[in-house]
This record gives structure tokens, C-alpha cells and sequence, in this order.
């Protein structure tokens, strides 16, 4: 059997935990016209069906939760309920695709079906259309999404015949063979556990870092400086979202001799920190941490449908007042965290977990997720998307708009996700408590200018030193 891990199994339990909570992803790619036609849309998806099988499968649950969920075939699968058509109100432009965006990811997906749909976006300006794809987190993460589109897209204008497929769904299984098989998986855990010591005794390298981050990791989540953006959730999001040449973030992290992970999160910080001060609220030192997700992926993953996902849990550093101040800070911050071992602690208690009795590790996330969580502020994801030009049936693709949930009182997401040359950016609010999603993105872009503009601290240190040996009595 194909079973979900953990991780993957946690996205499904947040949501169960909090009914106004939906934590599918997605991304909407915009083309040139003409759109196809219902029809041409629906074989151009049913001739890549076989290449990405958890597209006609459903989680099933274990029962008395023995064992992980697993991936089963649909017996009933039928790809037109997976497969929706709509059309923008004029103009068409970017404020109604996001509020499209907004209404559709506001709402949760069908367990009963594979979990996934494909909405075909008609009337964007100069004919153009999009196609937004909209998958649960527990079936992948945003490396793996970006496998999705080399999968279903074409790397040409000449489009690929469809792929064979015989499909039939295999029989599923009844209560009693997922009891027993669970049953049997919990025999064998004790073997797994004792692999895992002798890999950890043989390897103390890897098993000192792991344990070396813990305590940062542990001390992550002391709670926070009270603010607005963090607390209860509705149901209904805000999307936004903006856009910057790659080159320029590229240009602006080299002049200053960082990253361009570094370069954005300066930049949200900056942005935060805007609509902490426009709210009247004082954005002290640890009043907004997020979660950065870091994907674990080994060069020959980035097409398995999955998560393998570890994390950094950074201090945005809202307090500072300055765009160069910030954007040292937030290097500063990340090296620290990155040296301290904090992305091999996080990722060696998933590890872990794949290997203790599923009952007991679900049963400690569903109690973390009923406590409220007062650490965590927000989110920002950093996908490296296609940097060569993809193409469906013959269009190509201009731009890729990417969306990341919102869940576990965190009010505020940032997704950035780069397609040739260019970095888009999608703000995720929630609707009634931060309903400033369109100011984020627009600050978001100016905090992205003023560093470019910003020189670097080093000649800033000279052009100092210089005018004052130019000041000096001769």
C-alpha cells in the first residue's frame, strides 16, 4: 500500500482541527489566447493522467487510526467534476483574477474525490486566458508542484501526444485487510527503530547537528510579542499579488552580498512592518516570526508527489527602521539559524516520527493543533520555478501567479515563485482581519525598489571615510 507520511498526514489533520481552514496550494499560469474549448482542455488533461497517478486517488483513513492514511484508487473517478470552467469580469485584470483566486481557495476540497481541481480562467485582457491549479497540501509541496509542470506542460509549441493509458482501479481494500496491514506495521517498528539508532550511531556527525538545533528549535516557539496578525481565522481569504524582474533581485542581492531568499524576506519584513505601524501597533523586536519552509529534496525527487519539507522559523526583523538594517539582519538572522542546526533538527523529528506508532504521533499533532499556537506570525514560501519558456497545447505561458495557505492563526502568507525571468508574489490575508492584502503587495514592490536603490553598507563606509579625509585641514 501507498502510504501518506506524517507531514503529509498533518495538512489533512490542521485542517480537521479548524473548519475554517483549507490548506490546498496552487498556482494560476496565464497564456496567450485563444482558450481552448472545454473539450480540448479536458483531453489535453486526460493525456497526462497517467503520469501522475494520486490524480485518481483518494486518502482513505485506517481505522481506530492504526496506521497511516493511504492513497487508494477512485473507483468512481470522473474527471469532469475535477475539471471547471469560469470567466473574469471586465476588465479582467489583475484585481478580479485575484479575487478569484481569493474565493476559490477560500474554499475546502472534497475527501470523497482525489484532491485536486484544474479551473480554466477565461476573459483576461488581450485575449489571454490562465489555468489554476489547485491541489491539497498532503499530496505535495511546492518543489514537487513545480515537477507537476514540467509533467503536464509542453517545453515547445508543438504540442505532445497524449500518453497511453490503461488504467483500471485496483479493487480497494476492506476495513479488515488496512487493520491487518497496520497491524503488521506496527510489528515491524521496532526493526525500523533499531536501523535508525545504528544509522544515527554510525553517522554521530549528522546525529549531533540534529540534536545540536533542538534547543533553538524548542525555544522558537516561547510565544510572541502580541499583534494583530496573529489570532482566529475566517473562512473567506484576500489574495494580492505583484511582481519584479528576477534580474533586479538577482542585481540587488549580489550588491550586497547575499541571497535572494535574503532579499525577499527584507523585503516582507519591510512590508509588515508598514502595516504594523498603519495599525497603530509598535512592531517590537520578535513580534513577527515566520516559517520558511526548506525543501529536503534529493536531485532525482523533485517529480515525486509528496512533502519533503524541513523549516526555518525566522524573526522577521520588523523593529528596524531602515531597508539596509533589515536586509542585514534578516542574512544575519538565517546564518545563525542555518549554523545552530535548526533545518536538521526539524527535519530529523520527521524523520522520527516515519518511525513511531502512527496512534501516538497523531494523537500529539491533534493535541498541538487544538492548543493555540502564539509563535508563529506568518508564512513566506520560495519556489525556483521553469526557467526555460513552457507551453500548453501550443500557448505559451507568460507567468505563473503562486498561492500559499493560511492555518494555525497565522493571518498573512507570502508565496514568491520565479518563471523565466520574472518573480511573482501572492499575499494571502485572511479576509475579515487583514483585509490590507493589496497594500502588503504594493509595499511588498516599493520595499523591493528601495533596496535596489540602497547601496551596499561597504561603499557606503567609504564615501563616509572619503568625505571626511576630504574635510581634514591641510
Amino acid at each position: 500500500m501507498e502510504y501518506l507520511s506524517p507531514l503529509d498526514t498533518s495538512f489533512l489533520d490542521a485542517e480537521d482541527q479548524d473548519p475554517h481552514v483549507s490548506l490546498a496550494i496552487s498556482s494560476t499560469a496565464v497564456l496567450d489566447g485563444p482558450a481552448p474549448s472545454q473539450a480540448e482542455f479536458t483531453e489535453l488533461i486526460r493525456g497526462r493522467l497517467a503520469l501522475v497517478p494520486r490524480y485518481r486517488q483518494r486518502v482513505r483513513r485506517v481505522p481506530f487510526n492504526l496506521g497511516r492514511p493511504v492513497w487508494a484508487d477512485d473507483p468512481d473517478f470522473d474527471l469532469g467534476f475535477h475539471l471547471r470552467r469560469t470567466a473574469l469580469p471586465a476588465p479582467g485584470g489583475d484585481a478580479e483574477l485575484a479575487n478569484l483566486v481569493g474565493r476559490v481557495m477560500s474554499q475546502r476540497m472534497d475527501r470523497e474525490h482525489p484532491l485536486w481541481e484544474d479551473w480554466l480562467i477565461e476573459g483576461l485582457p488581450e485575449g489571454r486566458w490562465a489555468l489554476m491549479s489547485k491541489v491539497h497540501h498532503c499530496l505535495l509541496d511546492g518543489i514537487s508542484g513545480n515537477g507537476l509542470y514540467r509533467i503536464m506542460c509542453d517545453t515547445s509549441p508543438q504540442p505532445r501526444p497524449p500518453v497511453p493509458d490503461e488504467w483500471q482501479p485496483t479493487p480497494p481494500a476492506g476495513a479488515l485487510q488496512l487493520t491487518l496491514d497496520a497491524l503488521g506495521g506496527l510489528a515491524r517498528i521496532p526493526i525500523e527503530q533499531a536501523t535508525l539508532l545504528i544509522g544515527a550511531l554510525r553517522d554521530p556527525g549528522a546525529t549531533g547537528r540534529a540534536t545540536a538545533g533542538l534547543p533553538l528549535l524548542a525555544e522558537a516557539f516561547l510565544p510572541a510579542p502580541e499583534t494583530s496578525l496573529l489570532g482566529p481565522l475566517g473562512q473567506a481569504r484576500r489574495y494580492a499579488l505583484t511582481r519584479v524582474p528576477f534580474a533586479r533581485l538577482a542585481d540587488t542581492a549580489h550588491a550586497h552580498k547575499v541571497t535572494v531568499n535574503d532579499v525577499y524576506l527584507a523585503a516582507v519584513a519591510g512590508a509588515l512592518r508598514r502595516l504594523l505601524l498603519q495599525r497603530g501597533e509598535k512592531p517590537e523586536p520578535g513580534a513577527v516570526r515566520t516559517l520558511v519552509p526548506v525543501s529536503m529534496r534529493a536531485p532525482d525527487q523533485h517529480d515525486r508527489l509528496d512533502n519533503r519539507l524541513s523549516s526555518l522559523l525566522v524573526q522577521l526583523p520588523v523593529e528596524l527602521d531602515r531597508p539596509l538594517a533589515r536586509l542585514t539582519a534578516v542574512h544575519e538572522r538565517i546564518a545563525g539559524l542555518r549554523e545552530a542546526h535548526e533545518i536538521e533538527a526539524t527535519s530529523g523529528l520527521i524523520e522520527l516520527a516515519d518511525h513511531e506508532p502512527f496512534a501516538a504521533v497523531s494523537l500529539v499533532v491533534r493535541t498541538a493543533l487544538r492548543l493555540p499556537q502564539r509563535a508563529l506570525s506568518t508564512v513566506t514560501t520560495n519556489v525556483p520555478g521553469p526557467r526555460e519558456p513552457l507551453y500548453i497545447l501550443g500557448r505559451p505561458i507568460r507567468e505563473i501567479l503562486p498561492y500559499v495557505p493560511i492555518g494555525e492563526r497565522m493571518r498573512v502568507g507570502v508565496a514568491a515563485f520565479t518563471y523565466t525571468d520574472q518573480a511573482a508574489f501572492g499575499v494571502t490575508t485572511d479576509y475579515a482581519s487583514v483585509p490590507e492584502a493589496d497594500d502588503l503587495a504594493r509595499w511588498l514592490t516599493e520595499e523591493f525598489a528601495t533596496l535596489r536603490r540602497t547601496k551596499p553598507a561597504a561603499a557606503r563606509r567609504a564615501r563616509s571615510s572619503a568625505a571626511s579625509r576630504n574635510r581634514r585641514p591641510s
